[in-house]
């Protein structure tokens, strides 16, 4: 049984929990190392507090998971015609009463598992595996550390493909292909926000033509083949860009390296969250920094910690989330400059190591 496992049930007993149900998803992932397919049919970890945890897949997934490297818990396949939630449910222990399912099951499979343990509470997950997960090891720093390494390599080609007659689909489409080529599994997402869509956080991507002048905002990332994350966004600007571009943008910078810097074990998010917050609210822009800092990332894009008012968490070593304050005028421009950063045990470091002051192309 992999440590990740035995830390799982530890804890699943601590929270006074009699087992847990994980579907395919980054909590499976993580326990066992399975990158299931999320199908229809039911591919669930159970793992008792007491006793020994077991993995319920599909017969035809069999070969999949038999072929997982170090998979050490016991399989257990079942038929198509099968009752899999049936099956999990005589195989717990008798008197189960609490069980937790992880966050992100589907509504059909938690509803099979109700109807197969009818007396059952059924919690979430993520309050136990949030705990683990959000700690990373030393081997998962160096994950996000090639992560972060591959990504910024795509953010210093940007001027290849980012200039005046081109449409944001476009530059997307090369992008995708260089975060490809640069070591990613998949392009998880590419976000090229141009002049007024840059105002918009989530913009995406439009058939907008780039014109000279315009600040673009280029938030990109992808996925690892050992399944862990990069993030991370710079903004452009392609031509000389308009003076009140310049001047929040430089407001921006001061608030990003000064959050970067800030990182050690024990502050709170939410002051973490602050000092930046207080340093673009002073000039002038406050009500134009929509978002939180930032986010936790790993086998998720976005998992826990979050760094954001309201949030108490002390930052711990092995912690890591980007930072990444935004300021964002409506129907005009927008900016926002994003770092993954993992607390250490005297400090923080800065996993991409892109240029952070304004690139003219």
């Amino acid at each position: 049984m992999g440590t990740h496992i035995q830390r799982a049930r530890a804890a699943t007993a601590a929270a006074g929990l009699d087992a847990l149900l994980i579907s395919a998803g980054a909590d499976l992932r993580y326990l066992t190392g399975y990158d299931a397919r999320p199908l229809e049919r039911l591919t669930c970890l159970v793992v008792p507090a007491a006793g020994e945890p077991f993995l319920v897949v599909p017969v035809l997934e069999l070969p999949a998971a038999r072929a997982v490297p170090g998979l050490d818990v016991e399989l257990v396949a079942y038929a198509e015609t099968d009752d899999a939630y049936g099956l999990v449910a005589a195989r717990l222990p008798a008197g189960t009463a609490r069980v937790a399912v992880d966050n992100h099951m589907w509504a059909e499979k938690l509803y099979g598992f109700r109807r197969a343990l009818p007396g059952a509470e059924a919690d979430l997950a993520g309050e136990v595996l949030a705990d683990l997960r959000m700690r990373k090891t030393p081997d998962e720093v160096e994950s996000l550390r090639r992560a972060g390494s591959a990504i910024d390599d795509v953010h210093r080609h940007m001027g290849d493909w980012l200039r005046p007659g081109r449409t944001e689909r476009e530059v997307a489409a090369d992008i995708a292909d260089a975060i490809l080529a640069a070591g990613h599994a998949t392009a998880e997402f590419v976000i090229v926000g141009s002049g007024p869509n840059g105002a918009s956080p989530h913009h995406d991507l439009s058939d907008r033509t780039i014109e000279p002048g315009d600040p673009v905002v280029v938030d990109i990332g992808g996925r690892m083949a050992d399944g862990y994350c990069s993030d991370c966004t710079r903004t452009y600007a392609v031509g000389e860009p308009p003076a009140e571009f310049l001047a929040y943008y430089d407001v921006l910078r001061r608030a990003q390296l000064a959050q970067t810097d800030a990182v050690r074990p024990g502050i709170v998010a939410e002051d973490l969250d602050a000092i930046g917050r207080d340093i673009i609210a002073e000039a002038g822009y406050g009500e134009y920094f929509i978002h939180r800092t930032g986010h936790g990332i790993g086998l998720e894009v976005h998992e826990e910690p979050y760094i954001v008012a309201g949030s108490r968490r002390p930052l711990e070593p092995g912690m890591a989330f980007s930072v990444e304050p935004g300021i964002y005028l409506p129907g005009r421009h927008g900016a926002r400059i994003e770092d993954i950063v993992v607390c250490t045990d005297d400090g923080g470091e800065r996993l991409n190591r892109a240029e952070r002051d304004l690139v003219v192309l």
